[in-house]
C-alpha cells in the first residue's frame, strides 16, 4: 500500500512520469510481457480498440498509438491474476463489502459465472446453462416486462448492444437504463434542439488546420491522453488553445510525448494552453455568455465603423434562427453577474474572446464539466451558440467536440441502446424481425433508480459498468438495489456492483476486448464507434482468461433463449455464429450502416455522417437555432455564504470508477483517496489548516443527511467558492432529486455542501 502523503508534482503530464507508471502497473498484474506484446496490436489495423476512453485513432497507422491510462487497461484485462471459485469460497460478501474499490480490482480476472447463496453469502460457481435459467424465470415471472431494468456500460460493442436492445425490446420494454444517462446524456438531448444532432461535427484531421481550441470542462491528460498529440501537434504549429477549468490541470499546462523520442531524451515538453482560466464550479455559462456579449459588441461597433463584421452574418441569415432573442438576452446581461458566477474577470473574458474572434477556424471542446448539472443541456445549447456566432460549424477546421467517455458509449446509443426511440427506428425494427416492439419510453438511469425506490422494479441486468458505485444518492439508491428479486452483471472484473445485490445474483463473466473471440463460423470481430462517429472492426489476440468465458453477444443470446423461448421470432444461435449476421441486421434497420460488412474491413474503418458536419439542419425550423440561456448561473443559487460548490473528478490513476491504484500523481495526492481539495483562502475561513479532517454535508432541500465524514483538507489551487473530491467516493453527497430536467443527467459537477471539522476520534 502507498503511503498516505501529499507533495507537488513538478513534471509535464506524459513523457518519463507516464512510462514509468504504466511500467509499474505491467508489473503488478504480473504478465509484463504479454501485457507489453498485447500493447503492439492495440489501435492497429487487425487489432483491437483501446478499452478505455473513445478518442478517435489517427487511421490506425501509428506503431505506438497508446497512452499511459490506456495501457493500463490493457494491464488490467491481461492481468495473471485470477477471480475463482476458490476466491468467493474464501471471502464471504460481507467480508468483501469491507474492502475498498482498489482491493477488489486486484482480485483479477473473473473465471466461472457464479449465483449468490444466501445461506453461506457467498458466491458459488454455477454452469451457463443454470444461470440462464435462473434470469429467465425471474424474467417470466414478472407481471409486467416494464418491472425490470437493463442496463448498458459503454465498453459493450455495438454488436452486444444490438442484441441487447433487440432481446429487451421482443421481452416487451424500453427500460435501458445506460451510462450515457450519467455523463453525455445532456450532449444527446441539448444538441439536437441546436443543431439537428446529438454528437459531435468535428474530425480528428479538423484539429490539423483549426486556428484555435476552446476547451471548456475537459481534462484530456487524465479522461483521453491520447487527445494530447492532436493538441501537442495544434500548440506546435501556433494554434491558441484557451483552456477552462477550475483546476489547473497538467496536461492543460504542458505536455511530453512519449511518442516524440526527442522531447523524451531531451527532458522537453510542449506548452499547451495559450491561457488557463480557473472558472468558478459552476460558471462556465457565465463565461460563455461574456464571451459572446463581447462578440456582440465588436460586431456592433465594427459596423458602425464599416469594419469587417465579428460575427458571420451570411451564415447566421442562411443557416440559423433565434439570433436576436440571443442578442437580445446577451445586452440586458450584467457583467457584474458574469464575473459573479465565473470568478473571472471582465478582462480575463475579453481576452478569451479575442482570441476567438481572431481565429479563422475554431474547434469547442466539452467534458463532463459542461454536461453534469442541473441545467446540463442549456449548458451544451452555450457552446453551440458560440460556435454558430461565427459559423464554426460544417466547415474544416472547426466545430463542436463533446469528448466521450468509454470507448463505445456513443455506440451504444447509435444502435439502439435508449429509453425514447423513434417511430423510424422501432418500425425498422418490426419491418426485420416481425414482432411490434414497445413505443411506450422506458427508464433512464434516474427514474429506474426512482422506480426502484418505490418498489416497482424487481430485475436489474447489467452489460459491464459497475453501476452500484457510478450513481449518486447511495443511502437510498444501494438499499434499493437490495432489495430486488435479482440483480445480474456481466463483467470481466469484481466491482463494488457485483457486493449491492438482490435476493439473487448472478455474476457471469465475459471476455474482454484483447481476447480471441471463436464462435461457430471461427474468429470473430467486433465493433465500436468513437467520440468522431468513426466505426471500425476489433478482434482480440489473446487466449481468454478461462475457457469458461462467453462473449458479450452470446450472453445475451442465453439470456434471450431461456427468457423468450420459442416465442421468439429471432433465431439467436445463427446470429451469434457469426456476427456478420448482426451487421446485416444493424443495416436493415439503421441504413446510416449500408455497406457495414464491407466498409468495416477497411483498415480505420468509415464515418458514420453528420447532418450537422454538411449544413443540413435536421431540426424542425430547418435551421440551426440559437437558443437563449436565462441568467449566467448552471445550479440554483447558494444558501449563504458559507455553502461551496462542489465538483466531483477523477484521479488521474483512474478510468470511470476503476482505480488503477489509490493515487492521483498529476495532483500530488499519494496513497488516499478521502480528500477535500480547496483553495488556502477557504480553508483560512473556515479556521482549518492543511491536512485538517472535515465533514462534507450538503445543502440539501429534502431534509435528507447527506455527510462524508473524516475528509482530508487538501490545499489546492482552485476559485473561491469552490472545492472538489473524487468520484464515486463523493457521489454520496449528490441528491437523486439534483438532476437536469431535459437530460436527467445528474448534478455530478456542482453539489451545493458545507464544511465542519470532523469529531472523530483518529486511531494513533
Amino acid at each position: 500500500m502507498t503511503k498516505k502523503s501529499v507533495g507537488a508534482y513538478h513534471q509535464p503530464a506524459g513523457g518519463w512520469g507516464a512510462l514509468k507508471a504504466l511500467g509499474k502497473a505491467l508489473l503488478i498484474q504480473g504478465a509484463p510481457v504479454k501485457s507489453a506484446a498485447t500493447l503492439s496490436h492495440m489501435n492497429q489495423p487487425q487489432g483491437f480498440d483501446c478499452p478505455g476512453c473513445a478518442w478517435p485513432d489517427p487511421k490506425h497507422t501509428s506503431s505506438f498509438e497508446f497512452c499511459e491510462n490506456g495501457g493500463k487497461a490493457v494491464a488490467w484485462e491481461t492481468t495473471s491474476k485470477r477471480c475463482t471459485p476458490e476466491f468467493f469460497a474464501e471471502h464471504s460478501v460481507k467480508e468483501l463489502s469491507g474492502w475498498d474499490d482498489y482491493q477488489l480490482e486486484m482480485a483479477g480476472r473473473l473465471t466461472h459465472p457464479m449465483a449468490y447463496d444466501a445461506a453461506s453469502d457467498r458466491y458459488l460457481p454455477v454452469e451457463w446453462s443454470e444461470a440462464f435459467a435462473i434470469i429467465g424465470s425471474h424474467l417470466k415471472a414478472l407481471p409486467d416486462p416494464n418491472m425490470a431494468e437493463f442496463y448498458t456500460s459503454g465498453r459493450t460493442s455495438n454488436e452486444a448492444a444490438f442484441l441487447f436492445q433487440l432481446f429487451v425490446r421482443e421481452y416487451g420494454t424500453n427500460n435501458f437504463p445506460d451510462c450515457s444517462n450519467m455523463c453525455h446524456e445532456a450532449t444527446s438531448v441539448g444538441l439536437p434542439k441546436s443543431l439537428g444532432v446529438g454528437k459531435g461535427t468535428v474530425l480528428l484531421d479538423d484539429f490539423d488546420t483549426t486556428d484555435c481550441i476552446f476547451i471548456f470542462g475537459q481534462n484530456p491528460g487524465t479522461n483521453s491522453p491520447r487527445m494530447m498529440t492532436s493538441l501537442r501537434n495544434a500548440s506546435r504549429r501556433g494554434a491558441t488553445i484557451m483552456s477552462f477549468n477550475p483546476f489547473r490541470e497538467r496536461a492543460l499546462e504542458r505536455f511530453q510525448a512519449p511518442q516524440a523520442p526527442l522531447e523524451m531524451m531531451t527532458l522537453g515538453s510542449t506548452p499547451i494552453s495559450s491561457r488557463l482560466f480557473q472558472v468558478r464550479v459552476g460558471g462556465d455559462v457565465a463565461v460563455l455568455k461574456g464571451i459572446m456579449k463581447v462578440l456582440v459588441e465588436a460586431d456592433e461597433s465594427a459596423r458602425r465603423s464599416e469594419s469587417p463584421e465579428i460575427l458571420d452574418w451570411t451564415f447566421i441569415r442562411g443557416h440559423t434562427t433565434g439570433i436576436e432573442a440571443l442578442i437580445d438576452d446577451l445586452k440586458t446581461t450584467q457583467w457584474t453577474d458574469i464575473e459573479r458566477q465565473s470568478g473571472l474577470t471582465q478582462e480575463d473574458i475579453a481576452y478569451a474572446a479575442e482570441a476567438y474572434m481572431k481565429a479563422q477556424r475554431a474547434i469547442i471542446v466539452f467534458g463532463m464539466g459542461i454536461t453534469q448539472h442541473s441545467r446540463g443541456a442549456n449548458n451544451v445549447q452555450q457552446i453551440a451558440n458560440l460556435a454558430l456566432l461565427r459559423g464554426n460549424v460544417g466547415r474544416d477546421g472547426a466545430g463542436v467536440c463533446p469528448v466521450r467517455g468509454h470507448s463505445n458509449v456513443q455506440g451504444d446509443r447509435t444502435v439502439g441502446i435508449t429509453e425514447k426511440p423513434t417511430k423510424e427506428f422501432l418500425d425498422n425494427l418490426e419491418r426485420r424481425f416481425g414482432f411490434k416492439p414497445p413505443a411506450e419510453p422506458g427508464h433512464n438511469v434516474v427514474t429506474a433508480l426512482k422506480a426502484m425506490i418505490r418498489g416497482e422494479v424487481k430485475v436489474f441486468i447489467a452489460m459491464g459498468g459497475n453501476f452500484a458505485a457510478a450513481i449518486p444518492d447511495w443511502q437510498s439508491t444501494r438499499a434499493a438495489l437490495q432489495k430486488l428479486d435479482l440483480t445480474v452483471h456481466v463483467a470481466t472484473k469484481l466491482n463494488r456492483s457485483h457486493l449491492v445485490h438482490g435476493r439473487d445474483a448472478l455474476i457471469l463473466p465475459c471476455l474482454g476486448r484483447t481476447e480471441i473471440d471463436i464462435q461457430a463460423s471461427g474468429p470473430q470481430s467486433v465493433t465500436v464507434e468513437d467520440s468522431m462517429s468513426m466505426v471500425h472492426a476489433s478482434a482480440g489476440m489473446n487466449r481468454p482468461a478461462s475457457e469458461q468465458l462467453m462473449s458479450e453477444p452470446a450472453i445475451v443470446a442465453g439470456m434471450a433463449q431461456a427468457t423468450l423461448g420459442d416465442r421468439s421470432v429471432v433465431d439467436w444461435m445463427r446470429l451469434v455464429g457469426n456476427y456478420d449476421l448482426i451487421r446485416e441486421d444493424i443495416e436493415a434497420v439503421l441504413p446510416i450502416f449500408q455497406g457495414y460488412n464491407a466498409r468495416i474491413r477497411v483498415p480505420g474503418g468509415f464515418h458514420l455522417t453528420s447532418t450537422a458536419r454538411e449544413r443540413i439542419w435536421a431540426t424542425p425550423s430547418g435551421r440551426a437555432n440559437f437558443l437563449v440561456f436565462e441568467g449566467c448561473g448552471e445550479d440554483p443559487p447558494e444558501a449563504d455564504e458559507d455553502t461551496l460548490w462542489l465538483s466531483t473528478m477523477r484521479s488521474h490513476d483512474q478510468y470511470n470508477t476503476t482505480l488503477y491504484s489509490l493515487s492521483d500523481r498529476y495532483r500530488g495526492v499519494y496513497g488516499q483517496r478521502d480528500v477535500i481539495f480547496l483553495n488556502e483562502h477557504e480553508i483560512a475561513r473556515r479556521g482549518l489548516a492543511d491536512g485538517d479532517r472535515v465533514d462534507v454535508v450538503t445543502d440539501s432541500t429534502d431534509g435528507v443527511e447527506r455527510v462524508l465524514r473524516d475528509f482530508r483538507v487538501v490545499a489546492y489551487s482552485f476559485p473561491d467558492g469552490s472545492c472538489a473530491a473524487y468520484f464515486p467516493e463523493a457521489n454520496p453527497l449528490v441528491p437523486l432529486y439534483a438532476h437536469d430536467p431535459m437530460s436527467f443527467t445528474p448534478s455530478y459537477k456542482c453539489v451545493p455542501v458545507k464544511i465542519v471539522r470532523s469529531e472523530r476520534i483518529r486511531p494513533a
